[in-house]
Order: C-alpha cells, then structure tokens, then sequence
C-alpha cells in the first residue's frame, strides 16, 4: 500500500540496524538462560561436516529457492519458473544492501525488460508477498495440531493464536478486496485511516485507489494462482525444514536427541518470527535451540547452536550472494534484448 511520503532511507536504515540489534541481543538473553554455552562443543561439531554434505544443503536449498520464487510464475502471466527464480534472488539481494522499495523496483524493471508490464507485474509480486505472509502466519496451526496429536504442551502455545489471527485477517482483506470496487475501495479507505494513526503521511484515499486498481490487475489471475502459490509456499516451507534437520543430523544431532517432530515443532512456531529483519536472525534461532533443549536435554544445546550457524549461512547468506549472479545475469541478457529490439 502506498504511504504518501517514505521515510528518509537514513532513517529506514536506521530503525533496521536498532530492530536487528534488539533480535541479536535478544537472542543472547534466552540463550544465555538456557546456560553458558560451550563454544568449543560448537566449534567441534560444526567440524563433523564432510566435504559432501555442503552439496546436499546447497541442492536442497536451490529446489527451496525455486519454490519460493513459485508464486511469481503463478500470478504473473508470462513469467517462467526460471525468471521467477532469477527475479525473486535479486529481489533478496537488494532488500538485503538497500531500503525499501528497492526490491520492488528491480521486480518491475526486470518484468518490464522481460515484456511484462508494471501494471501485471507489480500487483503480481504484491501478491507473492501477500500469499507467504499468509503461510507463514497460518504455519502455527499445524503446529497445534502436531501438539495434540503427540501430548505436547499446548498452554504456553496460545500466544501463537495472534499469528493465526493475521493470517485470517490477511486472506480476509484479500477475498473483500476481490470481490468488487466498492468494497476494495472501503477495504483501502479503512486500512488507510487506520494506518494514518501511526503515519500522518498516508493518504487513506490514495490507499483505496491502490485497492480498486490491485484488483483490477490481479482478479483473473487469483482463482488461479492462490491455490497452487499456497501449494508453493507449504512445500517451500516442508523444504527449508529438511534443511533445517539435514544441517542437525549433520553436525551430530541424532534422532534420538531431537526427533523430526520435535524439530518440526520448534520450526513451525518459531517461523512467523521470521517476518523480522534478516529473517528474525538472534530470535528465531534461540527460540528453535531453547525448544530442543527442552525435549532432548542440555546436551543438545552446543551441537544445535552449530547446526543453526550452518542453516543460517545457506537460509539467508547464501541467498544473498545467488543474487549478484541473478541480477548480473539479468543486466547482460536485457542489454542484449534491447539491442535486438533497437536492431
């Protein structure tokens, strides 16, 4: 949604340097609770890695990065699996080194060089956004489940009922909005009005404008690609969890010290964390170690740390880096498209 005036990207780098700081320091508080941490037992256990398991992960990690990138293809009409993939790692890259809305401009500049306008490919990757938000604050549900289905402790779980919430409140905004002009233009006038409590710059008639046109440009291609972008993202998620239990086991974390569903659990409820700076880093990695802890004793504590350092590098580093290849990719086959065009 628009917001009228942004914020300085000063000060957007600014409030992301405090928020990731606040998540490391945070992070170092829960794991300082847990107990002193043996660093060489970490150091030790992340030499168990042999030289083939790197490959596993980065396997892994390319069908993950596919998937996530799925929804791009499903919502915009012309754009392969492949662009999707290169659009979505160059869009990681410069959310990572610049303020928003750099990433967005890429997308819409890599769209337009590929023949797909602003108008489809901006609602379109709107959508993307909208469709991971929704997985990622729905997931916990899954998680209740999995509690009951195995006598797990539920009581101090219904903090997590927030996140179901949003997500409900998200797929509800989205439903409205589709259904007609009217009532995207009152879904957009409210939410602007509301936002404009906290930011005096907005401009609620702006936002509903924003609604009417969004529809316009995403309507016939919803029914379509919702469903099979939800399928995306909830393999994408069952992909980044293998991740998670092949960095583990890799670094000497048995089934016996964490079961796969005792991973799955501390993953699944930590995840909508994830929606913080630098994927929730600090928050969600001691939030996954402390549920670990838990179930498989002190024991587990060093080795998980390492195996959280491993899934971090291919989870978020390397993602990052994939993007300075993508983009340069890009700049050179575009170069060349448009050269044939002025030919």
């Amino acid at each position: 949604m628009p917001t009228g005036q942004t914020p300085p990207p000063r000060r957007r780098w600014l409030r992301r340097l405090i928020l990731t700081v606040l998540a490391v320091a945070v992070g170092a508080v829960i794991i300082n609770r847990l107990g002193d941490v043996d660093w060489g037992v970490v150091w030790s256990a992340l030499r168990h890695l042999s030289w083939w398991q790197p490959v596993v992960l980065l396997l892994v990690l390319a069908v993950r990065q596919v998937l996530n990138a799925s929804p791009l293809h499903f919502y915009i009409e012309g754009v392969s699996i492949g662009r999707a993939t290169q659009n979505d790692l160059g869009a990681i890259l410069m959310s990572t080194v610049a303020p928003a809305p750099a990433n967005y401009a890429l997308r819409v500049a890599m769209f337009t060089s590929w023949g797909v306008s602003a108008a489809k490919g901006t609602p379109g990757a709107t959508m993307n956004t909208i469709t991971l938000m929704v997985t990622r604050f729905s997931l916990p549900l899954l998680g209740f489940v999995m509690l009951v289905l195995v006598g797990g402790e539920v009581s101090y779980r219904w903090a997590d009922v927030f996140s179901l919430l949003i997500a409900a409140a998200l797929v509800a905004a989205v439903i409205l909005i589709l259904r007609s002009d009217g009532l995207a233009r009152q879904v957009g006038l409210r939410s602007g009005r509301i936002a404009q409590r906290f930011r005096r710059s907005v401009d609620p008639e702006q936002w509903a404008q924003s609604c009417v046109d969004f529809r316009g440009h995403i309507s016939d291609r919803f029914r379509y690609g919702f469903p099979r972008s939800l399928g995306g993202m909830i393999a994408m998620l069952a992909d980044d969890l293998v991740l998670l239990v092949l960095c583990l086991r890799f670094v000497g974390v048995s089934g016996s010290d964490a079961s796969i569903i005792d991973i799955a659990i501390a993953y699944i409820f930590a995840f909508p964390l994830t929606i913080l700076p630098f994927g929730g880093i600090g928050i969600v990695d001691s939030i996954i170690v402390a549920a670990l802890v838990q179930s498989g004793g002190p024991t587990v504590e060093a080795p998980a740390i390492a195996a959280l350092v491993v899934w971090r590098i291919f989870d978020l580093g390397i993602p990052v880096l994939a993007g300075l290849p993508a983009i340069a990719l890009w700049r050179r086959t575009a170069g060349k498209q448009a050269e044939a065009r002025e030919a």
